[in-house]
């Protein structure tokens, strides 16, 4: 039972510059000037390891490695451990809400 239950969704927080990148800006049509711009994943591992890989070039999505600064825990942490389709379900669930919320969102 321990094993179904070690999956995390996370959001990073992107730098500004990903503004720039048209692929981003095409992708959030509503995004609120002014409101953060993130990445939303999930992952079987810690959170910050596999910010950790990101930023290393493993397995890692463009954004997060050209532009992620950090963890928004206070956005996620609630959230984990899951069981894996609790997980899938929940990074789309929280990226609509924060692109909602008018945030610039960026989900692989």
């Amino acid at each position: 039972m321990a094993r179904r239950w070690h999956y995390n969704v996370y959001v990073v927080e992107l730098s500004k510059d990903v503004l720039y990148e048209a692929r981003f800006r095409k992708a959030n049509p509503d995004y609120v000037t002014g409101k953060p711009c993130v990445y939303v994943g999930m992952t079987g591992i810690d959170p910050d390891v596999r910010f950790d890989k990101h930023k290393a070039g493993i397995q890692s999505n463009r954004f997060v490695k050209d532009f992620g600064l950090r963890l928004l825990p206070e956005l996620y942490a609630m959230y984990n451990p899951m069981p894996y389709d609790g997980a899938r379900d929940m990074e789309v669930e929280l990226a609509i809400g924060l692109r909602e919320a008018g945030y610039g969102v960026w989900q692989a």
